[in-house]
């Protein structure tokens, strides 16, 4: 004991030692009989201590008193043994300051070495006490050892391109400090990611040597001996009589025998795969009311040709049915309206998760359950909870449990996160209204319908739920993360043998009547809800200007009532591409304007819109063919009136839904000029038929969106216009047609016509020159997201899809379509609106030839299918 007295050393050689063997180490050093002991001279050291000491000059007074627990003053802090870190940087690990108040031993000794393990930078810390005078100053030494960097890295087993994977992945690389905590870890991370490929005998042996080029570094070598890959030969189940073993093989969704059949999934064994496969097991029989049923043991057995066998020992049980199902505590609801919500009867196979989903709800937003229906109707504190209560050979009664407590109302809306969107653009879409009744819906709808504005992200919508139990009451606090909603278009390029210049703006989020509030300009004036676009090209062949702007909500208006004006003005000249030349005397001008009102309806409920707008566009020909005419001077004028009769109720980013669904019913007419001037055009000239547009057009349009599984969505959708003429002697309009096929984005539009993609088949393919006058389209695409973050919205699509083009309803064939199927990528980010490429397969011939389409590239911008 007294050579332990002459020193203050703890002794850690391996980090894994836990705090506590520090601080005993520490007391051990220090202890003495009544509480006292004395510091001998370093002669009375041991032999191993005497040469670490004799080696450091340590100068130690001799018959030094030390009071356990008594506080003294940090006098010197030494550090020895140091060669790529500096005495300074150590220190400052330590945490401890010379004339720091300090207990031999206590807390602040203890974390100062705790602090340096922790570094991962040393493989051994030694403390000595090299001397206390009269005054109760001690002076430390800490001695330390090195941790050494990895010189080389070696993978051996392995090619080079996969041992550069696993450097990356452990990060076992030149230069990586070698701690134990490193080499136990990217051993244990390299066997477990050959085991899960199926090789189950894989063995990692990690070995370093020093490296005598360059001191405190040491080769690596990995030595990585993968053995065979393993297949399970056999899955044998013992105990089950009313499920066969190949339908409960189906269950092990990741753990599957040996089979050529199996293309898709490989035989390989990975233990944490293998317990959520059992996990299935069990959840199966219980759906299927075998409630008791248990997996009593699971084995593993070798064979001779190095594969293994699962032995599944189970208990099915007897299968259960529900018996009685009885309701207390409920006053708000009968018994009666209760079991029609729970959808149970008596006599039904027992599914206890069925019970609970129907009871406590599936984790969807829409899920229909006992306990959302309470809290649609202001039970927030409500509580619903089913109770088996008596168990026979064949059944379970039932009893759910309700305890209702008293409704409680909204007290107070907030709202945080909104830098740029003002308050009142926000609060104009919440439906959780102070007063009102607490509803869950309500909460539910407000995230939809925030999403819904484009202004934030709509996968960071947080609602924060605080009851006030004393006075049932609640406060709502909705979180949000704004997001760029304004695009720019800057762009030239080289095409047709012209430049084309073109400059786009979008402000998505902009406020009109700070327009000329030099303060509101960060940099412009935004957070009112508006948009306002500008939209300029040009080229040697035509310019084009257009402007447009809505207001989504109109002041004063307690339901949203929409405004929407634009105009825009074009100018087409004639051109001849093989010489290059222009004649701007021969041009096509086109202006038109744009006014339409929209109105969210209540019936058949709010979420169904009408629009409406009235439309008009001259097209002036001067000296300027067209295709579609044969006159090439003169004026035809469009004035025509809409009506979208839509509901839309998808949730709830309106980039990449994942439920519900949008239909748009429209309809587009002119008036019956030729109806009201009893003229006779049966010898008029297309320039006075068309000098008055006259025409009726129906569409429809819906999509729907289906969660699948995870976060694949299956969006199905159908499509179908018709072109009409109020006077056959005149015929159908040249304006306004259908062209079919491509990727659907518009362009050359100045005839009015409507571009329908179809991809797998060349733009406007599937329809004639003059386009259709009738057509439908019908297709599926599965949709999974890669990432919705606000900066960049990325998802990957199959698609399957059939559509075509008919002159005139006598040709109209519904289901004599052109397929396609492919795959594709979306991209959106708010700056530039959404990009994307597809690659689709045409199955079907292009009208007029031979030929099956075959693959075609697509590229998308701002378009959605």
């Amino acid at each position: 004991m007294e050579k332990q007295a002459n020193k203050l050393r703890t002794l850690m050689t391996r980090k894994t030692i836990p705090l506590f063997f520090l601080f005993v180490g520490l007391n051990i050093a220090l202890f003495a009989q009544d509480n006292t002991s004395t510091l001998q001279t370093k002669d009375s050291l041991n032999t191993s201590v005497n040469t670490a000491v004799d080696s450091l000059n340590i100068k130690v007074k001799d018959s030094v008193v030390f009071v356990k627990s008594k506080n003294y003053t940090l006098g010197s802090i030494s550090i020895k043994g140091n060669n790529k870190f500096s005495e300074q940087a150590i220190l400052v690990y330590t945490g401890l300051i010379v004339g720091q108040k300090i207990k031999l031993p206590g807390d602040k000794l203890t974390s100062s070495i705790k602090k340096l393990w922790n570094s991962d930078l040393f493989s051994n810390v030694d403390v000595y006490v090299t001397g206390i005078d009269d005054k109760g100053v001690v002076n430390l030494l800490f001695y330390v050892k090195e941790l050494p960097k990895a010189s080389i890295v070696t993978f051996k087993g392995i090619k080079k391109s996969k041992g550069d994977d696993l450097r990356d992945d452990t990060k076992l690389k030149t230069g990586a400090m070698l701690t134990e905590n490193l080499i136990t870890t990217s051993k244990n991370y390299i066997e477990k990611k050959y085991r899960e490929k199926g090789f189950l005998k894989a063995k990692v042996t990690i070995n370093t040597k020093k490296d005598t080029s360059k001191v405190d570094l040491e080769k690596v070598l990995v030595n990585i001996d993968k053995g065979s890959k393993i297949k399970i030969k056999n899955v044998r189940f013992h105990g089950n009589e009313h499920f066969s073993a190949n339908r409960l093989r189906k269950l092990l969704k990741k753990t599957k025998q040996k089979n050529p059949l199996h293309i898709f999934s490989s035989s390989k064994y990975i233990k944490e795969k293998y317990t959520e496969d059992l996990e299935n097991i069990i959840d199966t029989y219980s759906e299927k009311g075998y409630r008791d049923a248990q997996i009593l043991k699971d084995s593993i057995s070798w064979n001779k040709d190095n594969t293994i066998n699962l032995d599944i020992t189970l208990t099915e049980g007897n299968r259960y049915y529900f018996g009685d199902i009885r309701f207390l505590g409920n006053s708000v609801y009968t018994d009666a309206q209760l079991k029609g919500f729970l959808k149970l009867e008596k006599g039904m196979i027992y599914n206890g998760k069925l019970l609970k989903e129907r009871v406590s709800g599936d984790g969807k937003p829409d899920s229909e359950d006992l306990s959302t229906i309470y809290l649609n109707n202001g039970y927030l504190f409500s509580n619903v909870m089913p109770v088996e209560t008596r168990v026979t050979k064949d059944s379970i009664d039932i009893e759910i449990r309700i305890r209702e407590d008293k409704p409680a109302h909204v007290k107070k809306i907030t709202v945080v996160g909104n830098d740029r969107t003002n308050d009142h653009v926000i609060f104009r879409n919440i439906r959780t209204i102070p007063g009102n009744l607490f509803s869950k819906s309500d909460i539910i709808r407000t995230i939809r319908e925030i999403g819904q504005m484009g202004f934030f992200d709509a996968e960071n919508i947080v609602p924060d739920v605080q009851p006030n139990f004393t006075d049932k009451t609640v406060d709502i606090e909705y979180s949000v993360a704004e997001k760029g909603s304004s695009q720019i278009e800057l762009q030239g390029g080289f095409g047709g043998n012209t430049f084309i210049g073109t400059l786009g703006l979008s402000f998505n989020n902009f406020s009109i009547k700070n327009l000329f509030n030099k303060k509101e300009y960060k940099p412009l004036p935004m957070g009112d809800g508006q948009s306002l676009s500008l939209r300029l090209q040009t080229s040697r062949f035509f310019n084009t200007y257009s402007f447009s702007f809505s207001e989504p909500w109109l002041n004063g208006s307690k339901r949203p009532k929409s405004l929407s004006f634009s105009v825009y003005s074009s100018t087409q000249f004639r051109s001849d591409f093989t010489s290059n030349s222009v004649n701007k005397n021969q041009k096509l001008n086109i202006t038109g304007a744009t006014l339409g009102l929209g109105q969210r309806l209540d019936w058949p409920d709010d979420f169904f819109q009408l629009s409406t707008s009235v439309s008009f566009q001259q097209f002036n020909l001067q000296n300027f063919p067209v295709s579609t005419f044969n006159f090439t001077n003169g004026t035809s004028n469009n004035l025509n009136f809409s009506v979208n009769f839509g509901r839309n109720n998808t949730r709830v980013n309106p980039v990449f839904p994942t439920g519900g669904s949008d239909f748009n019913l429209g309809f587009k007419f002119t008036l019956p000029y030729s109806s009201f001037n009893k003229k006779d055009y049966t010898n008029a000239t297309q320039e006075e038929k068309l000098k008055w547009l006259e025409y009726y057009k129906a569409s429809f349009k819906a999509k729907w969106y289906t969660s699948l599984v995870d976060k694949l969505v299956l969006m199905s959708n159908a499509e179908f216009g018709f072109l009409g003429a109020y006077n056959h002697t005149i015929g159908d309009s040249p304006f306004e047609r259908f062209y079919v096929g491509g990727d659907g984005l518009a362009s050359g539009q100045f005839d009015g016509r409507e571009t329908i993609g179809l991809r797998g088949y060349p733009n406007s393919s599937l329809s004639s020159s003059f386009g259709g006058t009738v057509y439908n389209k019908f297709g599926f695409e599965l949709r999974y997201p890669l990432t919705l973050k606000p900066s960049a919205s990325i998802y990957g699509l199959a698609f399957m899809e059939g559509g075509n083009s008919y002159d005139g309803f006598i040709n109209y064939k519904p289901f004599e379509l052109k397929r396609s199927y492919g795959f594709g990528i979306r991209i959106f980010m708010p700056a530039f609106g959404l990009l994307g490429i597809d690659f689709g397969n045409g199955l079907d011939n292009i009208p007029g030839t031979n030929i099956k389409s075959g693959w075609q590239t697509h590229f998308i911008i701002g378009q959605q299918f």
